[in-house]
């Protein structure tokens, strides 16, 4: 069976890659390599194109014939967001929709959307379960809820199925050491503590007077590889006949910007100094979600859950 990738030279897109391919699966890649990387496409042929690309998007499904897709391709970075929303709007919203066109116009695969809990904006509670209101409060996730209302859209008018995968903070690098999280300029918080522990920066803090126990954000740190596996048997859920649906991916566990600091600390053995600067736009205070459909509809379950855990495979995965 083989699966198209979209953003397979990306963080979480490789690492997916990895996990189709450890279960049979063939991986074929495809990226514009403006923010992925050509050496974490390690498992299967690497198609260099960009979404918006119809044409070229038609000529790689006519020549591999897929049996489902995986979309990873898009811009993620919540502040960036803030500052660019049209470069936002034009690739993640205007780039799915010629995806999706090349797609119906060949054949209506099945499709796992990587999509994310920034649909859901400020919680009315925590867990934070599907049911919630989708309020995005950033460019990023009104564009990742575009595309989930597209797909519905798209069923309807074409019988296009998918699964739309609401993950939390992803966290962590493959446990083998193969391929890990590279961004510059990196904005996620994990890798921005470990980048100031392994060059003796200082690492900034963006708000400390939110409304949590220590004042700075919380955030459900969920394990890469964890995170492709769900995409994995998500593909087997859909092919199983079971309906369209969007699944959270956590934890259920929240841990504050501080809290991380300290843990990076222990594991790296070294002190980690702090720089307190002013709230970023469109950073909600506290999200933890709940992950229970996603538990009975997939089985999944998170086999990197700790922070711990992820840290020290980032941490391994910094040093290299």
């Amino acid at each position: 069976m083989k699966v198209l990738v979209t953003g397979g030279a990306g963080y979480i897109g490789s690492h997916a890659c990895k996990a189709l391919a450890a279960k049979g699966f063939e991986p074929i890649a495809y990226d514009n390599l403006s923010r992925g990387h050509r050496g974490a496409v390690r498992w299967g042929p690497l198609e260099v194109g960009d979404i918006a690309d119809g044409a070229r998007l038609r000529a790689v499904l006519d020549r591999y014939r897929p049996d489902a897709v995986m979309h990873f391709a898009a811009y993620a970075y919540v502040g960036e967001s803030m500052e660019k929303p049209q470069l936002y709007y034009q690739n993640n919203v205007g780039g799915s929709a010629a995806l999706l066109r090349a797609v119906v116009e060949t054949r209506p695969l099945p499709v796992v959307f990587s999509s994310t809990c920034a649909v859901y904006g400020i919680p009315d509670a925590v867990p934070i379960s599907e049911d919630q209101p989708q309020r995005p409060i950033s460019p990023y996730g009104f564009s990742k809820l575009v595309v989930e209302r597209m797909l519905g859209e798209l069923e309807r008018a074409y019988g296009l199925r998918s699964v739309a995968l609401r993950y939390f903070n992803a966290a962590g690098a493959d446990p083998d050491g193969e391929i890990g999280e590279e961004h510059d300029p990196e904005p996620h918080v994990i890798p921005r503590v470990l980048l100031a522990a392994r060059d003796g920066t200082a690492f900034a803090i963006y708000g400390d007077d939110y409304d949590t126990p220590d004042g700075t954000c919380v955030r459900d740190f969920v394990h890469v590889s964890d995170i492709a596996e769900a995409h994995v048997a998500a593909l087997g859920y859909i092919a199983s006949g079971a309906p369209s649906c969007a699944l959270n991916l956590a934890n259920a566990r929240g841990y504050s910007v501080l809290e991380v600091v300290e843990a990076a600390q222990r594991i790296c053995g070294r002190r980690i100094a702090v720089e307190r600067l002013p709230r970023r736009p469109g950073d909600p205070p506290q999200l933890i979600g709940n992950a229970q459909r996603a538990r009975a509809a997939l089985g999944w379950q998170p086999r990197r859950s700790t922070l711990e855990t992820q840290i020290a495979d980032a941490w391994r995965w910094f040093r290299r």
